[in-house]
């Protein structure tokens, strides 16, 4: 039998939460016709216009092979365009098309619907505090982990 129960386990909540933002997410966001690894891909290139695949996929959680899926098929999709950088020929900036743009604005709608219907079950006190604990979480997780200096 092992030493800490399942029930007072902090990761078990964390997942259930990611899990359930996940599939209310998945769920908003599949009439505006994109996953939400897709969803979080146009939304940093909307706010980085022109940004690397690679630095791309540091702001989405994802490594760099996942992200050139993600990319590849928002392209053929033509929801971006990827054109090579002026001074770096091996990096492709990447940005939102016109198309790109109208399904991220439709996409955003139905995320932020997702977020401030959760964000309504708390008071603002409330909400900073969760805020400031899972952060806390996560820079505790981080410091912990032995790949890192």
């Amino acid at each position: 039998m092992t030493s800490m129960p399942a029930a007072e386990r902090l990761g078990s909540y964390l997942k259930r939460a990611e899990q359930a933002m996940a599939a209310a997410k998945t769920a908003a966001l599949k009439p505006a016709g994109v996953t939400v690894s897709q969803y979080s891909a146009l939304l940093h290139l909307d706010e980085n216009p022109g940004i690397s695949a690679a630095a791309l996929a540091r702001l989405c959680g994802v490594t760099p092979p996942t992200m050139n899926t993600v990319l590849s098929n928002l392209q053929e999709r033509g929801l971006i365009e990827r054109t090579p950088h002026a001074w770096h020929k091996n990096v492709l900036e990447t940005r939102l098309t016109d198309k790109g743009a109208a399904v991220m604005k439709d996409a955003d709608s139905r995320a932020i619907h997702v977020e401030r219907t959760v964000a309504a079950e708390f008071g603002a006190a409330e909400l900073a505090q969760l805020q400031n604990l899972l952060t806390r979480c996560a820079d505790r997780f981080d410091s912990i982990r032995p790949d890192r200096p």
